[in-house]
């Protein structure tokens, strides 16, 4: 039910595209200015300059068509492959996927258990390789409408051919990034929900001092770990596995309850940084308990596809290639980086001598959800410019 609430409208099932596009022979010598594309093929193909600048003489237009949001099918059938084959990994067999065409492994068990769900993982192979080099291509454009003939038409094919270095890069980058973002929306939701958390332990805090602190620290700890559970259950684990790591978080819960409970004496002992520390700790105790067991459920994933030989990572690359796969995805980084930061917050509150302050009280305990929110919503940014740094660098490369 949850699921069905928070789940935002899903993207267009063909994806969206923009097109960066010359039109004039002119524009041929202001290389600086034009798409990166452009300029890759100006330093290494320089003899296709004066061949772009005559199709642009005779009335044609030249665009990179760039797609900007992964296709629903692509990111279903990489969905299925992830969940029914590979334990919920996709860095371990999607980048060689689109790379160089090289096909996961499959079992029979693999095969039967997608049969059941009414998936087949041979076919999701087939969208993912048929549509791979889709994401970024060259485009004619007949502006003067005078026909595009076949030789025009293998020109465009050519000039796809050369940028196919940048575009299967960005085809990896496109599908990963668009993959951990489907599967952070709920977690998303979730996290927006915790800003009510601010005025409730304002109100309960200058009525009843002390069960703002509970309040304030306990729910957005709920909150916060049905945040981790969500980003968990969108990466593919079931609740079944996420159930059998449940048992420890009430003895957890139970004891960040008590912490939050214990602030109030203890700053009223002077023991302030210690207040201020088991606060923060408190507010974030059963999401940081999920990370780290999330750690250790990757791993373990991890450890049977080495196993079914559908990966050939190194013993000492199994721990970081965890991590790596867990934090692809943006709202448990930002979780987690929230986490780390709630007791440092907690101490400095209590330093200020502000822990009676409702919304201070609320932002403190709401670190955790505040850096989440932040990460989600700035990953997308960070990400892209990442990629289009790396992007211009490789230009730039003799």
């Amino acid at each position: 039910m949850l699921e069905k609430i928070t789940r935002p409208p899903k993207e267009s099932p063909v994806g969206s595209y923009k097109i960066e596009v010359i039109s004039l022979p002119e524009e041929c010598d202001w290389e600086n200015q034009l798409p990166v594309e452009f300029q890759y093929i100006f330093k290494h193909y320089p003899e296709y300059k004066e061949k772009i600048r005559g199709i642009l003489t005779r009335g044609f237009a030249i665009g990179i068509r760039t797609v900007q949001r992964t296709p629903e099918n692509i990111l279903k059938a990489v969905h299925t492959i992830s969940v029914h084959s590979q334990k919920n990994y996709i860095i371990t067999w999607l980048p060689q996927l689109l790379r160089d065409k090289h096909l996961p492994i499959f079992t029979e068990s693999d095969r039967q258990r997608a049969s059941e769900h009414k998936e087949n993982l041979d076919a999701a192979v087939e969208t993912i390789v048929r549509d791979r080099l889709r994401f970024k291509r060259i485009v004619l454009i007949d502006e003067e409408n005078i026909g595009i003939s076949q030789i025009e038409q293998r020109f465009a094919t050519e000039l796809s051919e050369l940028i196919y270095p940048l575009a299967i890069n960005y085809s990896v980058f496109r599908v990963i990034a668009d993959n951990a973002r489907e599967r952070t929306e709920i977690a998303q939701s979730i996290i927006k929900a915790l800003l009510f958390v601010g005025p409730i332990a304002h109100v309960l805090e200058k009525f009843t001092a002390g069960f703002g602190k509970i309040f304030a620290a306990s729910a957005d700890d709920l909150l916060g770990e049905t945040a981790e559970l969500m980003a968990l259950r969108g990466s593919g684990f079931t609740w079944k596995e996420l159930a059998k790591r449940s048992f420890i978080l009430i003895p957890v819960f139970a004891l960040a309850t008590w912490g939050a409970f214990s602030v109030e004496p203890l700053l009223e002992h002077g023991k302030i940084l210690l207040g201020g520390a088991i606060f923060g700790l408190s507010a974030v105790a059963l999401s940081l308990t999920t990370a780290i067991q999330s750690i250790f459920m990757y791993r373990k994933n991890l450890l049977t596809l080495v196993a079914e030989k559908k990966t050939s990572v190194q013993n000492s690359e199994l721990t970081k290639t965890a991590i790596v796969q867990d934090f692809t995805n943006p709202a448990r980084l930002g979780l987690l980086l929230g986490a780390g930061m709630a007791p440092i917050m907690g101490m400095l509150g209590a330093l200020l001598g502000v822990m009676n302050n409702g919304w201070i009280l609320a932002a403190i305990g709401s670190t955790e959800s505040i850096v989440a929110g932040l990460t989600v919503i700035f990953a997308d940014h960070i990400n892209e410019w990442r990629f289009h740094r790396q992007l211009k660098l490789r230009v730039l490369r003799p």
